[in-house]
């Protein structure tokens, strides 16, 4: 029987108990609700450094804020990073981001870490959701050295800028662009998370291993007909912006599905807004999401033509603007590989899936090679007080972590 096939009490105490602990860190209201830089972020950080000493982890904390926890084998020894982010949407759950920080420390503390060969970190990322300033990935992109000096002048709602909040904190922004890792130096980075979504859940299977992160395009359509009196403009004289825009939306949903793709329409405005006026002109949103850049790009070429032809039958200037584009990313092979067969060793069969959500993966990517990890929610409920994950499922994880841990061992991974 292997170390991980046994593990302690001590180490397998309620995981729960430990989350629930920390989703007090948290402003007043239903929820948890967490920002970065914040004095509930200060809260926070107090507890996870208590986890990672109780793991025998080093930590410190970077000046992009990341609580970072060490185990150093040897310093001319490759890293493999781990970890999640501990902040939360505004009325978020209890194990978004955090459970992913929470469970490889319980994981390290469940094997012998003279058993490594390569050094380890597992990092509480500051700032992944982007919602008290308007950037995301922050810890995460510093790392990879994408973050973009300009963001520290981006303001939250109180008009505090990204720059004064990390300095309020004890940070050093100044220093931020020199956060920048040396891919060579790295393994990869693995990320543990709960799904976000049902497709575990639907299928029954408590763990899923990640093949890729959606790719993410996003348009602001602007249709412009003419208002007229509801009453007295017969329908075939109309030139109705709203009854345009009600196609559109129909046809995104119609592509998105015959594609196996995602699209939603999540935003509308429509002009005058009265009932008794023909609508003279809508804002809509459309966001688009695939596994693969070439799905994703097929995907949005259907789209923005039937947008065109719509508004062309039904008489309407039309204005189509792309405001966002992410590449989709691919998971390595060989991380996949090991997590795995770590996976089938505990429920005999691996489950891949597609993540339609961004994570701090996604930006580390641009660093080295990643792995992810999902964990089951409760009917796929996410950024909501009734997000959960099971007991079940994630002392399952500690057990397929701490396997893949030590597996990792016996891989030869690149690391060019």
């Amino acid at each position: 029987m292997t170390h991980t096939e046994h593990l302690d009490n001590k180490v397998m105490e309620s995981i729960t108990k430990q989350l629930n602990e920390i989703a007090l860190c948290s402003l007043p209201g239903t929820g948890v609700s967490r920002l970065s830089f914040s004095q509930e972020h200060k809260d926070a950080n107090k507890i996870i450094k208590n986890w990672m000493k109780s793991a025998g982890l080093n930590f410190r904390v970077d000046d992009a804020g990341s609580l970072i926890g060490s185990s150093k084998v040897n310093s001319g020894m490759p890293t493999l990073i781990m970890g999640s982010h501990q902040d939360t949407v505004i009325g978020g759950g209890k194990y978004d981001g955090i459970m992913g920080v929470l469970l490889p420390i319980l994981a390290f503390r469940a094997i012998d870490p003279g058993k490594l060969k390569y050094n380890l970190e597992i990092i509480s990322f500051a700032d992944e959701e982007g919602v008290r300033f308007p950037t995301s990935l922050i810890g995460s992109r510093c790392l990879a050295g994408t973050f973009k000096e300009s963001y520290l002048g981006f303001k939250d709602k109180q008009g505090t800028s990204l720059e004064n909040a990390m300095e309020a904190f004890g940070l050093n922004p100044k220093n931020i662009l020199n956060l920048k890792r040396d891919r060579k130096d790295l393994l990869g980075f693995v990320e543990v998370h709960i799904e976000q979504g049902p497709i575990l859940y639907h299928d029954n299977k408590a763990l899923g291993v990640v093949t890729s992160i959606s790719g993410i395009e996003r348009y602001h359509i602007s249709l412009h007909g003419e208002a007229g009196h509801a009453g007295t403009t017969p329908m075939h004289l109309r030139q109705d912006a709203l009854s345009g825009a009600a196609r559109i939306i129909s046809q995104v949903e119609s592509s998105a599905v015959s594609s196996a793709g995602i699209a939603t329409v999540g935003s509308i405005n429509v002009e005058p807004n009265a009932v008794n006026v023909i609508p003279s002109k809508v804002d809509l949103t459309i966001e688009i999401r695939a596994g693969t850049d070439s799905q994703r790009n097929l995907l949005s070429e259907d789209i923005v033509k039937s947008v065109y032809e719509i508004a062309n039958e039904k008489n309407l200037k039309v204005i189509i603007e792309k405001t966002y584009e992410q590449k989709a990313v691919n998971c390595d092979e060989k991380l996949m590989d090991i997590l795995s067969r770590s996976v089938e060793k505990f429920l005999g069969t691996s489950t891949y899936l597609s993540s339609g959500a961004t994570h701090d993966t996604s930006a580390m990517s641009d660093l080295c090679p990643v792995a992810m990890l999902f964990v089951r929610c409760l009917n796929g409920i996410s950024h909501n007080p009734k997000e959960l994950a099971s007991e079940e499922d994630m002392q399952l994880a500690v057990k397929v972590i701490a396997d893949f841990l030590l597996n990792l061992n016996k891989s030869c991974i690149s690391r060019g």
